[in-house]
């Protein structure tokens, strides 16, 4: 059963939040249980008698900490939920992010239908009021988001109460409408990115295939006039010579695709910038099989393709005035008869030979090609690739931050800065000349692998060598695009991070 539109409407306030009717009154305290600015109408409210009634309740503001309680007499909203800010001037983005995301998750569950968040109003060190606004927004849809399409009749009943309204309280730094209606829309159109991208990634395999990729890629093309779309099957792969590509496909009966999607919204002849996103819809292995502990979430192993569909829904609904190319390599990598053995040579669409040594590093072959094919063909200014490509980063990294590799410190540094803006962090990984050795051969220009030290680094150094003089970002997001255990699931990263950094060049360059 497909998932509900989301019915939230979002609304702004710029004073008295008690007086407006709602389920529940979102108020966020410092240790010393007090309220100041805009708040001196609540801090009225708030009295004595309700801060003793907090002490009582072991409510001592600690970051993050949540407690319900009675509304304040004069007030017109059924609760009180009050969040701990911990002490002032340490709250950092990406913990103010977090509560965000734990106070919407928990309005959620219990089942609130209208909300009065006076979190956005907060005059907080280093995130503006269009910032605050924007994240309030993306945290309320990631709080509803929930993946019923595959459900049984019983999927509806398994959906929480919806939230119909937030009002989303301004404080004095909110600025223009203009620029607060903005901020709203931003968040809109990245919590849309994101969900496609998490929808994308969490249909079962059977379903998600390379051509279902490649249909939901016509699908985007048909909403906006802007779009291009071009998507080229096996024959055609062949015929130009993506032979690292077409390798990891032949084992399996789903043919490939290379999805090729062009957004056009500027007029202007500048180059695009381009996103290369790895869309193995399934991961066995090949050859060079997996265990089968947790082999179900080799599902999620098209991650980085479901993130450029995502980030250019962003792009469209946004209108951004870019030039803007995605390209999808998409395969299943299976076994088989026909499937690629370990110690083929095959010849990549770069002219550059390969030796396979192990069929599960599958991820770099079909991206080579497509890195090849999109800067022989548009020629971007900026290339950009996104991909769950090595178990070896998670090691290094875990599951917070994605591994950033570069070959250009100036895209590296704005990179860095869109990931701070967008509170979907990175960690900037090597790029050295002197990991290169790891993947000599014997037999071919190159190895697929370089053994086990630093497993994420020579995967990356294997995608250097496909990389012209472009300035190139190279996202491992192999610990951050699905969540496992009882969450488990796609994230949706790095949409939010691709978005900012497209938001930001279009800002520049008007």
């Amino acid at each position: 059963m497909p998932q509900r539109s989301t019915p939230v409407q979002f609304t702004t306030i710029r004073k008295n939040p008690e007086t407006v009717m709602a389920d529940t009154l979102v108020v966020g305290l410092h240790p010393d249980l007090r309220l100041t600015g805009v708040f001196q109408d609540l801090d009225r409210l708030l009295n004595r008698p309700v801060q003793e009634w907090l002490k009582s309740r072991g409510f001592e503001a600690r970051t993050g900490q949540l407690l319900s309680g009675p509304a304040p007499a004069g007030s017109r909203v059924q609760e009180v939920l009050f969040v701990g800010l911990g002490k002032p001037g340490k709250l950092s983005r990406r913990r103010f992010r977090g509560i965000l995301g734990s106070v919407m998750e928990r309005l959620v569950r219990s089942g609130n239908h209208s909300v009065v968040n006076t979190l956005t109003a907060l005059p907080l060190e280093g995130m503006s009021a269009a910032w605050r606004i924007r994240q309030a927004v993306e945290a309320t849809h990631d709080a509803l988001y929930r993946f019923t399409e595959c459900r049984g009749t019983g999927g509806a009943q398994a959906l929480p109460p919806r939230l119909e309204k937030i009002h989303l309280v301004l404080g004095p730094d909110a600025g223009s409408e203009v620029g607060i209606r903005q901020a709203i829309r931003d968040g809109q159109a990245i919590a849309q990115g994101v969900r496609l991208c998490r929808d994308l990634g969490n249909r079962p395999p059977n379903l998600a295939t390379p051509r279902h990729l490649a249909t939901e890629a016509r699908k985007l093309a048909a909403q906006n006039p802007r779009f291009r779309v071009r998507i080229l099957t096996e024959k055609e792969m062949g015929s130009l010579g993506m032979n690292a590509l077409l390798a990891v496909a032949q084992g399996s009966a789903e043919p490939p695709r290379l999805i090729v999607l062009e957004y056009r919204g500027s007029h202007s002849r500048q180059a695009p910038i381009a996103l290369v996103g790895k869309g193995i819809t399934f991961d066995s292995g090949g050859i060079s099989i997996k265990p089968a502990a947790a082999m179900d979430e080799m599902k999620f192993d098209m991650c980085g393709a479901a993130s450029v569909l995502g980030t250019l829904q962003t792009v469209s609904l946004l209108d951004l005035p870019l030039h803007v190319v995605g390209v999808i390599a998409a395969a299943e990598n299976m076994p088989g008869g026909r499937a690629v053995k370990p110690g083929d040579i095959v010849r990549s669409l770069s002219g550059q030979t390969v030796e396979i040594l192990n069929t599960d590093a599958e991820g770099r072959l079909v991206l080579c090609d497509a890195m090849t094919y999109v800067q022989r063909n548009y020629k971007p200014r900026v290339l950009l690739d996104a991909a769950t490509l090595t178990g070896a980063c998670v090691v290094a990294l875990g599951h917070h931050p994605s591994g950033l590799f570069s070959n250009h410190e100036g895209l590296a540094r704005d990179f860095e800065k869109a990931a701070e803006d967008a509170v979907d962090p990175v960690w900037r990984m090597p790029l050295w000349e002197d990991y290169q050795d790891a993947l000599s051969s014997n037999f071919a220009d190159f190895a697929n692998i370089g053994g086990r030290d630093a497993g994420a680094i020579t995967a990356a150094c294997f995608l250097w060598r496909f990389v012209s003089e472009v300035p190139w970002i190279h996202l491992d997001i192999a610990g951050t695009a699905w969540k496992t255990g009882a969450q488990k699931g796609a994230t949706g990263r790095p949409v939010p991070l691709f978005s900012q950094y497209l938001l930001d060049q279009a800002r520049a360059a008007h």
